[in-house]
Order: C-alpha cells, then structure tokens, then sequence
C-alpha cells in the first residue's frame, strides 16, 4: 500500500501519484497512524470540481436489494449516490465511498463478521480485501 504524509500538499501529491504510478494512498499523520484514504480522483475533484467518468461503475450494480429488507453495498459504491438514491444524510465531507466512511468511524481496516451503526444504519462487513472493505450489509433501524 502506498502511504502519504498528510501534510502533503495536493499539487506534490498529484505528481507524486503519476510518477509512482499510483491512484489510491493511505493518508498517516506524524506517528504513523492511518488518517484516512485519498485517490486520484479525490485530487482531481478537489482542483477542477466533480465530475463523473464513463469508467465508474452505475449505482444501480453497487447495490444489492435481498427479500429481507436489507442491502449489500459495494465498499466502492459513491456515498453521494447512495444519499440520493435512498434519502441518507451520510456524511460526505471526508470519505467519498462506502469503505471510507467506514474505514473513517472504525480508524482501522476491520475484519469480515464486524459490525457497527453509523447514521441509524448497522453494517455487517461480509468482504475485505486489498486493504479495503468490498461489501458489506447494511439494515437501515
């Protein structure tokens, strides 16, 4: 995995991610602890604003409705999308994704069969891999 002192300034983490052939970062502090999750397209947002690529996947293959009630979201699934799609208030304002969200209110990679609430929603990890949480299920309370 590839780690990024948070002190970085954007501009020298751009170029840093073309030259090391990277587009996904762990963020540490000045011990060594995980702060959180930056991407290319996070960098590129932050310079020229949102916008979508034809790469990224539809919302609709990220989510999973099951006759139970509840769902099984994709870790990559855009938390914007998911606000939208199913009127949420999940916080936006420093993870992009469902697995950073999570990664953000657990402070660390957690292991499958963990479970916490966020928002009035509980969520069962059910896969990680790659450092990151693949899928999880999630029951709205």
């Amino acid at each position: 995995m590839y780690f990024i002192p948070e002190s970085t300034p954007l501009k020298t983490q751009l170029a840093n991610f073309r030259a090391n052939k990277e587009r996904i970062g762990l963020v540490v502090d000045e011990y060594g602890d995980i702060k959180g999750l930056v991407t290319l397209e996070d960098i590129l947002e932050e310079i020229v604003g949102d916008f979508t690529t034809s790469t990224a996947p539809s919302i609709d293959k990220e989510v999973i409705q099951q006759s139970d009630g509840s769902m099984i979201i994709d870790g990559s699934a855009n938390l914007r999308d998911l606000n939208k799609m199913f009127n949420w208030e999940l916080d936006t304002e420093d993870a992009r994704t469902f697995n950073g969200l999570i990664l953000e209110h657990l402070e660390e990679i957690p292991d499958e069969g963990t479970i916490c609430e966020i928002d009035g929603l509980l969520i069962t990890i059910l896969e990680v891999g790659d450092n990151m949480i693949k899928q999880a299920k999630v029951v709205k309370l």
